[in-house]
């Protein structure tokens, strides 16, 4: 009976047209998620090269970042309501998927640039490379696809989190399990919880081939085999004290 229920949800007409329906819910969804990943990008990414780069406080500012990851979404989501005046809609969630997004990005960048080979380094300073091209021209290529596993990291956390915006009047995919709730109808809630899932699973798959391609000839061997950084964790890969060659 569940089933048949969620297969009728599925190809009824009326949940695939109006600002109800899956496209525009979906479309809702992936405006959220993109602004707050791209945000944090904008920041995450270019401070984890500075502090990378110049092998000082990268601990400490890793810390401060990381708090992020210690406050729930949730509570962000509260603080920002309440407590920071940012009323109902966008902007409480944004910034509650923003705090999200921030930790896995800087982290990874941080030890991708610490993972770049120093003899590789010396020898872009031999042929005269002043600091900000070995920067541009040497480790940002080489550390670009473990940069690239920390923000598939946070774009799938930022996906599968963004329903709770529905509990602040946001649209988005959440709004089928909030929606669905309140009325009991759980082929619904079910739907909507099929559809976040299949979108992260998209994004995971989608940011997987970009790493893939950004590494040259399938493997990390610009990066010197079992450095030990046990004072920073990295996203996306399955050892996250050690940096793989």
């Amino acid at each position: 009976m569940f089933f048949s229920n969620l297969f009728h949800w599925f190809t009824t007409s009326a949940h695939w047209h109006g600002t109800g329906g899956i496209p525009n819910r979906l479309w809702e969804h992936l405006q959220l998620s993109v602004l707050a990943v791209g945000a944090a990008a904008i920041v995450a990414v270019p401070l984890g090269l500075l502090f990378g780069h110049l092998r000082r406080g990268a601990f400490a500012a890793t810390t401060v970042v990381n708090v992020g990851r210690a406050l729930p979404s949730f509570a962000i989501l509260a603080i920002a309501v309440i407590s920071l005046n940012f009323g109902i809609g966008f902007w409480p969630i944004w910034l509650a998927l923003f705090v999200l997004a921030m930790p896995p990005m800087f982290t990874n960048t941080v030890t991708a640039i610490h993972g770049v080979r120093q003899d590789v380094i010396e020898s872009a300073r031999g042929m005269g490379m002043r600091p900000r091209r070995i920067l541009r021209d040497v480790e940002l290529p080489l550390a670009a696809p473990l940069i690239i596993a920390g923000v598939r990291t946070s774009a799938v956390q930022v996906i599968a989190t963004a329903p709770l915006g529905a509990l602040v009047a946001w649209g988005g995919l959440g709004r089928f399990i909030i929606d669905g709730l309140a009325v009991q109808d759980y082929a619904q809630v079910a739907g909507g919880a099929i559809l976040v899932a299949l979108f992260s699973i998209a994004a995971e798959l989608g940011f997987g081939l970009l790493e893939r391609r950004l590494t040259p000839g399938g493997k990390r061997s610009s990066f010197t085999p079992g450095i030990r950084r046990p004072d920073i964790q990295l996203e996306g890969v399955s050892k996250p004290s050690t940096v793989v060659g």
